[in-house]
């Protein structure tokens, strides 16, 4: 699916990375020719009016655990980053290979390589030769491993392939088979529960090794407030050390579990009001780099359970856009970090050329009006489960068009 002819979308706010202007965008040939003030159509061109809305790079999804193009381009994703926690796992070339093209020509899926085989925590997989075949980085997958051996080899391979690492931060030998954060709650409500200080061990540790190897490294989950203070200082020393969130931790708190609705069986569990506070000022202050849906559809199979043993997850992808755009509305962040958080920082931790409105760029675009109010309606959901723990929620931003490559997917 290549760009037939040239694209001008006019009339738009620009959210590039120097902030948000008035102007217009061309695209040619799949990429961005030129974006600015005094961009204007040229003869033949395709010309859309964006009738004052705002134009944003398509949003890059780091972490995600299904392909879901639907609830994908509802959600204005034109990339995904693939987690490796698939059946089979992808520890194989042939697997990755395969996923690195499943996707296309409407959505690019960047698999993420298997760091264990099995994700068993215990043998190296073929990194170097999952690289060859698509592999844009590598993961721990749900789970982080506990041997410090074979994460230091991990995090030192990785380095001489300068892949970033992304890892799972909890320790598993306390968190066990919990489904709640230890607290008043997880008590009142006899949830089996694991202390948050799970995540800080795991970050301190990881963060530790990732320095002794050299290596980038991106916890795709942080949670506490320790685990950020973690982050901050690792930045401090001028660490390659990154880290994402998912809108459920910033949005919601462990009171949220109270009427052991599964659909907010997440993994990490959703944390107390203190955490979720602590999250929302690190997404504030820069230490945040990543937002991403965690998009994890769950069926009736693994949530129509008693809440300890349903299945953690939730649908993310539509939701996505619209809880980061909440941030924008509480001043928390401004419109130019939501992109930077949903799509730019995201494709300089994968190297992939898109994630920002710059000449030269892949045009991977999304029309959005930031202020269209809409109702989260799990049955009307376009994901393949509609696992969302936003159900009957208000929510306004809405993706009215999209663009890969140029080409418009939103026919």
């Amino acid at each position: 699916m290549k760009q037939a002819r040239p694209l001008t979308i006019t009339n738009a706010q620009l959210v590039t990375p120097e902030g948000v202007t008035s102007g217009a965008l061309r695209c040619a040939d799949g990429l961005i020719a030129a974006v600015g003030a005094d961009v204007a159509a040229e003869a033949g061109d395709e010309v859309v009016d964006a009738r004052g809305k705002l134009l944003a790079p398509g949003i890059i999804d780091l972490g995600v655990f299904a392909v879901d193009k639907p609830a994908f381009h509802f959600g204005g994703i034109t990339r995904a980053a693939l987690m490796p926690d698939q059946s089979p796992p992808l520890d194989l070339p042939s697997r990755v290979g395969f996923i690195a093209k499943s996707g296309k020509p409407d959505l690019w899926v960047h698999p993420l390589a298997a760091a264990t085989r099995g994700l068993e925590g215990r043998e190296l997989a073929e990194i170097a030769l999952m690289q060859d075949a698509g592999a844009r980085g590598i993961a721990t997958g749900r789970r982080w491993i506990a041997d410090s051996g074979v994460m230091l080899r991990l995090l030192q391979y990785a380095a001489m392939l300068d892949l970033v690492v992304v890892t799972h931060a909890e320790d598993g030998g306390l968190t066990g088979e919990a489904a709640a954060t230890a607290g008043e709650i997880a008590t009142r409500l006899g949830l089996p529960a694991a202390p948050a200080e799970a995540e800080a061990l795991a970050i301190a540790r990881d963060i530790a090794l990732a320095e002794l190897a050299g290596a980038r490294l991106h916890i795709r989950q942080v949670t506490t407030a320790r685990g950020f203070d973690l982050v901050r200082e690792a930045k401090a020393r001028g660490l390659p050390v990154t880290c994402g969130i998912t809108p459920a931790h910033f949005m919601l708190s462990d009171l949220a579990t109270a009427d052991f609705r599964t659909f907010t069986r997440i993994s990490p569990p959703l944390r107390g009001e203190a955490d979720r506070q602590a999250a929302r000022a690190a997404i504030g202050d820069g230490t945040v780099d990543v937002i991403a849906s965690g998009h994890d559809p769950r069926g009736p199979e693994d949530k129509r359970l008693p809440f300890a043993d349903a299945a953690p997850g939730m649908a993310g992808a539509e939701t996505l856009l619209a809880m980061v755009l909440g941030l924008v509305r509480d001043e928390v962040i401004d419109t130019t970090r939501a992109f930077d958080c949903l799509a730019r920082n995201s494709a300089r931790l994968l190297g992939v050329p898109a994630g920002a409105l710059t000449a030269g760029l892949e045009a991977d675009l999304a029309l959005i009006d930031p202020d269209a109010p809409w109702i989260i309606d799990r049955r009307k959901m376009e994901a393949t489960a509609d696992n969302t723990p936003f159900d009957r929620q208000g929510a306004q931003g809405r993706v009215l068009g999209l663009w890969k490559g140029g080409v418009s997917l939103s026919a």
